[in-house]
């Protein structure tokens, strides 16, 4: 399946659709997912600490994406760099990307998922890049999945697009933006394949269910034909094609899986100060009320996420990071990042318009995120 994939008859799906519901106190329990440690390092608040963070410098990476890159591309307000983490009843492990380096040894750990994903795993490179000299490393893109390599520790981080996990006709990295969605949702064969000898996985999935129906195509149907389904109902049958493969592949004391819950967007100002318009553009600080839950962030997607992974035991850990990037309404690009389109004149004029609510700066909150993998590691 690739971007010229079509669907020659479409029909409802037809299916076992589950629909996850809940009450408010259920809902309170998923946002901070519990963990077997003592200690809920996902419930806390974030502190400035201009004297710890950042833990690197934008311009000191030379791996740094143009799209995060929020400095370079013209974001003078540096607060955004400063705040740290801080767990109500204990402390995050400090980052060491020498010790990191270690546990990583003769190792490859993937980043596997979408360009949220990768904005992670761009972190993890530039948190660990700077002990490794610049002759002892490289990168290699390769199609689908690009490879940074550590030459005296036998070590990758890598990343693979696989925003739906499953194959779809938007597995290009480059060109998937299609005026419809195409999954095969009960195959992961084609990523699997890259991902399986992989001894840490880092998996995400979400937005990209966000954007209407989406078209089944399963194994084996002949003549394109296609069942639609909403995007929950669609992200659910994928979610257990890769739980499937999960369970059957992987053995905890071999390979280490983490799932990363859904990162929360920022477009609606008024559900952070009410009677207001307008969304991240010009956001300077966090969100200081505790619990701050926002319409961008869907807990029927949480609960299902929560049921499907509960299902896999010790074989996944899930790190959730979705409570606490809810207060960053300050972290994301806004208007400081490279775009590649040309704006209008019309978007040029109104900055909202075309502010990225979706990503993050670097660096930024992704670096929390891998402080939280690191914890877990």
């Amino acid at each position: 399946m690739d971007g010229s994939s079509s669907c020659n008859s479409t029909r409802n799906y037809s299916g076992k659709k589950i629909r996850w519901v809940g009450t408010d106190a259920e809902s309170n329990q998923l946002r901070s997912i519990s963990q077997e440690n003592s200690c809920d390092v996902f419930s806390g608040k974030w502190v400035f600490d201009n004297q710890s963070y950042p833990l690197y410098k934008e311009s000191d990476c030379p791996y740094m994406s143009d799209q995060l890159a929020c400095h370079k591309h013209g974001r003078s307000d540096l607060q955004y760099q400063h705040w740290r983490w801080q767990p109500h009843n204990c402390n995050l492990k400090r980052w060491d990307a020498t010790e990191m380096w270690e546990t990583l040894r003769g190792k490859r750990l993937m980043f596997v998922g979408d360009s949220l994903n990768r904005g992670q795993w761009i972190s993890m490179v530039c948190l660990l890049q700077s002990v490794i000299p610049a002759n002892k490393r490289s990168m290699t893109p390769n199609a689908q999945l690009t490879i940074f390599r550590a030459e005296e520790y036998n070590a990758t981080v890598e990343f693979l697009w696989a925003p739906l996990l499953v194959e779809s006709n938007s597995d290009d990295p480059v060109n998937h933006r299609l005026s419809e969605r195409i999954i095969r949702p009960d195959s992961v064969l084609k990523h699997s394949a890259q991902w399986e000898h992989a001894d840490i996985l880092v998996f995400n999935s979400y937005l990209w269910w966000r954007q209407g129906p989406v078209k089944l195509q399963w194994s084996g149907e002949e003549n394109g034909a296609c069942e639609e389904l909403d995007g929950l109902g669609a992200m659910e049958l994928a979610m257990g094609a890769w739980a499937d493969w999960v369970a059957s592949k992987v053995i905890p004391l071999k390979k280490h899986v983490f799932f990363v819950t859904m990162s929360p967007t920022h477009f609606w100002k008024g559900e952070w100060e009410a009677g207001s318009k307008g969304n991240c553009y010009n956001e300077t600080r966090p969100i200081d009320r505790e619990g701050h839950w926002g319409s961008g962030s869907d807990l029927a997607t949480m609960r299902m996420v929560d049921k499907m992974v509960s299902g896999l035991g010790s074989k996944v850990t899930v790190i959730n990071i979705t409570q606490l990037s809810e207060y960053r309404k300050d972290g994301h690009p806004s208007i400081y990042r490279k775009f590649w389109e040309t704006l209008s004149p019309q978007q040029l004029g109104n900055p909202a318009s075309y502010s990225d609510c979706i990503h993050w700066c670097l660096p930024g909150v992704p670096d929390v995120w891998n402080e939280l993998l690191f914890h877990f590691l």
